[in-house]
């Protein structure tokens, strides 16, 4: 980009947006450039805008198109997976300050624009004695569009579904700057191609959300919780497979002895240090159906070993031991920088894909911490180096591919819920097959033939 094409283009979207709105800082612009997974290519962006509207993105969007610019869409940042890393040159399209939500309660619907987070479309539910399933972890500071995205899960995601379960309708700025509205306030609606859940997951390569249509349920029952401790990891996820194939638990989370030992310095929970593994179960059914479904999960982890289990109805030690699961991340990151995963495998495979994660931490010398959304086959492998040690830093990049290559040689997925990113895109053309990535890129060509939206992430280059 010459330098009179970046004078045009700022001075296009200052004129053209309201006072306040871009931003061209060199030192507020660093702020934009990376999200949660900390890529090390990210750029600088040329402009960052901070939309308030539909009508400003598409304004945005209108000036990319004309000048032939990347636009990257930004949410809260939280991604792991450098989805929304700034590219040089490009305009930063930060959907921040798109906060409202509004609630349905005939409906049991809620209108919600991208930049609400997770934590507040369930606070808001929640007045009206409704509930918003979806809970990542990051639930208190990830968005919502971020969640569209990425169609991200979360920990109740073994019983409810991941994120596209929720979306009924969503207004999307296409790259020529049109916005169109898609689905609805319909729980049944089968006109036409399914294009609400096309831009689920689909990382804005294809459109940038600016409101949802988010389906909500009933206020789910105070669960039970039960924590079981294991002296091996094998013994856990026999224990996994065994549950989920007899009951249907609203969470059954797994905790290996590196998490656990994080969590245990980061809280003082009195976390037994020299467990193995640890799972964290809860089932949300009735009292007396929840109590059997409770005492079964107890007799499973039992009879595959496990040293202690503790079961509880209150609701504050229940959120207490869920909060541990929750704190894993934020906990391993005190460690070192971390490259964070999201590979998943079909649930009878899942002892095969931890095993194949410890013996890769060991033929490279790294540390790999390992927590997982276990009843899905989802695992979050957390490579733990030193930034400042090239040595380590390699060693951990090889390990980052070679679990990636894992995974799929296991048949399963190299993303489960934090998406594609950057960070994977070099193993979705084995992952997908020649013949899945070129619909992929086809109907990529056919909604952004400039390659403007996200430009560098999911596909690479195109």
């Amino acid at each position: 980009m010459t330098p009179e094409s970046r004078e045009r283009v700022i001075a296009a979207l200052t004129a053209e947006l309201p006072d306040g709105t871009v931003v061209t800082n060199p030192d507020s612009l660093q702020a934009y450039r990376r999200d949660r997974a900390e890529e090390a290519g990210a750029g600088t962006p040329l402009a960052v805008v901070r939309a308030a509207s539909t009508e400003e993105v598409q304004t945005a969007v209108r000036i990319a198109a004309r000048e032939g610019v990347g636009v990257v869409p930004r949410g809260a940042g939280s991604g792991l997976s450098g989805g929304s890393s700034a590219v040089d040159g490009a305009i930063v399209v930060s959907l921040e300050r798109m906060r409202q939500i509004m609630i349905d309660p005939a409906l049991q619907m809620a209108a919600v624009q991208p930049g609400a987070f997770n934590a507040e479309v369930k606070a808001a539910a929640a007045e009206h004695g409704l509930w918003y399933p979806p809970d990542p972890a990051s639930q208190a500071f990830c968005s919502i569009g971020g969640n569209i995205a990425t169609n991200a899960g979360g920990l109740c995601c073994v019983k409810y579904g991941v994120t596209t379960a929720y979306v009924l309708g969503l207004t999307v700025v296409l790259a020529d700057g049109r916005a169109v509205k898609l689905g609805g306030a319909r729980l049944k609606d089968v006109a036409g191609l399914s294009l609400t859940k096309l831009f689920v997951g689909s990382e804005g390569t294809l459109g940038i959300v600016t409101e949802a249509i988010l389906r909500l349920v009933p206020a789910q029952r105070t669960p039970t919780t039960l924590v079981a401790l294991f002296p091996t990891v094998d013994g856990a996820i026999r224990a996994v497979v065994d549950i989920k194939a007899a009951m249907r638990p609203s969470m059954l989370e797994f905790m290996d002895q590196v998490t656990i030992n994080a969590v245990e310095d980061l809280t003082r929970m009195e976390l037994d240090r020299t467990a193995a593994a640890m799972l964290i179960v809860q089932s949300d059914e009735p009292v007396d159906v929840a109590a059997a479904q409770i005492e079964a999960i107890e007799q499973t982890c039992s009879l595959h070993g496990a040293t202690e289990v503790y079961a509880t109805s209150d609701p504050e030690e229940s959120e207490a031991l869920v909060e541990a699961r929750r704190l894993a991340v934020p906990a391993v990151e005190k460690r070192g920088r971390l490259l964070l995963e999201d590979a998943g495998v079909p649930l009878p495979r899942l002892g095969e894909l931890i095993a194949g994660m410890r013996a890769i931490a060991d033929r490279h010398s790294v540390e790999i911490a390992v927590v997982a959304h276990a009843g899905d086959g989802n695992t979050h492998p957390l490579i733990v180096f030193d930034p400042a040690d090239a040595a380590q830093e390699s060693s951990a990049n090889l390990a980052f591919g070679e679990v990636m290559d894992l995974t799929i040689a296991l048949g399963g997925t190299i993303t489960g819920e934090h998406g594609v990113g950057r960070l994977k895109q070099p193993w979705l053309a084995d992952y997908l097959g020649d013949d899945v990535l070129d619909l992929n890129l086809r109907i990529k060509k056919a909604l952004d033939p400039q390659n403007i939206l996200n430009p560098g992430a999911v596909f690479g280059a195109i």
